[in-house]
């Protein structure tokens, strides 16, 4: 489905919202969707892996440098507790809309979920399994969006004004 709509359809219908890189395909799995998850889905993993390496020869690094013990345990902890936060908020994000959106508290962990770029990662990959990332939201949003708009267009039908009053 394109993001305009067709001749035939109501220019006031509801219409979805794009997902980023997949557009408005994810409405009905039109568009190559199913590869462009599994590519997509394929490239998170390929950049997890590519992530894990950089984060082994930082690791490597700080051997070289000789620093304590307790600045290298302290690094590989921080990086695996980083990932651990950052993979469940973003999995459990795909799956539901947080309730009570705390602004403060969302600036304080974006640094959280920065360091822990392999959780996200993995979490992309793997809801690309089932879906595209986002896509259970927007479809529970679209659908809503329909439903009253299909609700409101047919309790409106015709000008009252004109309407026969029954003797």
């Amino acid at each position: 489905m394109s993001d305009t709509p067709r001749p035939d359809e109501d220019p006031d219908r509801p219409q979805p919202a794009p997902i980023l890189f997949y557009g408005t395909t994810w409405v009905d799995h039109s568009g190559g969707y199913p590869v462009r998850r599994l590519a997509l889905g394929l490239g998170a993993l390929l950049l997890a892996a590519v992530g894990a390496l950089v984060l082994r020869l930082a690791y490597q690094g700080l051997g070289i440098a000789q620093v304590g013990d307790w600045v290298r345990v302290s690094t590989v902890v921080a990086f695996a507790v980083c990932s651990s936060v950052a993979f469940t908020r973003t999995l459990s994000r795909y799956r539901a809309r947080p309730e009570g959106v705390d602004e403060a508290r969302e600036r304080s962990m974006r640094s959280i979920v920065i360091v822990g770029f392999l959780g996200v990662l993995l979490a992309y990959a793997l809801r690309s399994l089932v879906e595209a990332p986002g896509e259970k939201l927007l479809r529970a949003d679209h659908e809503q969006a329909v439903k009253r708009y299909e609700r409101a267009r047919t309790a409106r039908t015709g000008n009252p004004a004109k309407r026969r009053r029954k003797r």
